[in-house]
């Protein structure tokens, strides 16, 4: 027998599908109210590349933009540790920040970077087998032991070990690319930190590119 609800109490209301929160990607960059700085020569020229090259600026790069200083820091380190050369191609170091950033549940950076995996392989499923579970797609052994390594390092930073840094050196990872793989990862995570502690949004070109 059915119980009766009581007549005190009411069903809340539905809210109004046009009153729900949806992604505000581009019209609200952050959820700060910091007004744009003095940008310097070098990152209005910067700023004015991008537009150029990519039809925009990140919406990460805006962000920055209240504070000249940590703008010229975040794009020098930034372009150092992703475009630089290194003996990680720029497809790996994507699929670092991807795995990271799926760990930390980054929406801002598993949407750029996700848009930056499929545009660099070519292949629009493994952009998006990156953003859910890296451990599903198809990657050579070389790559997995690197977003292991880089999974574990975000997770359980304490727990690295000898063992986890021979594990590279077996599939033939140098040194210095277990630096930059770190490298790449920690930066990752202090990114996807700032991102979430902000409400950084993604421009919404990202989504429809690489597709």
């Amino acid at each position: 027998m059915k119980r009766k609800k009581p007549s005190n109490i009411k069903a809340k209301p539905a809210i109004p599908a046009a009153e729900r929160q949806t992604a505000k990607d581009d019209s609200e960059i952050t959820a700060l109210a910091l007004q744009r700085g003095n940008l310097s020569p070098a990152m209005q020229a910067y700023f004015a590349k991008c537009q150029e090259k990519l039809g925009f600026v990140p919406n990460v790069l805006s962000a920055y933009a209240f504070d000249n200083a940590k703008l010229e820091a975040f794009v020098a380190m930034y372009n150092d540790l992703m475009l630089a050369p290194s003996g990680l191609s720029k497809l790996e170091r994507e699929m670092i920040a991807v795995a990271v950033s799926s760990v930390n549940r980054c929406y801002y950076c598993l949407v750029a970077h996700g848009a930056a995996v499929r545009a660099l392989s070519g292949d629009p499923a493994l952009g998006e087998l990156m953003v859910m579970n890296y451990r599903a797609a198809t990657l050579t052994g070389k790559q997995r032991a690197m977003l292991d390594f880089a999974v574990k390092l975000t997770n359980e930073p304490w727990a690295i070990e000898e063992e986890d840094r021979a594990a590279l050196r077996r599939v033939k990872f140098t040194d210095r690319d277990i630096f930059d793989i770190s490298a790449v990862a920690a930066f990752f995570n202090m990114s996807n930190r700032v991102a979430s502690a902000t409400d950084m949004r993604p421009n919404a070109v990202y989504h429809g590119q690489g597709r």
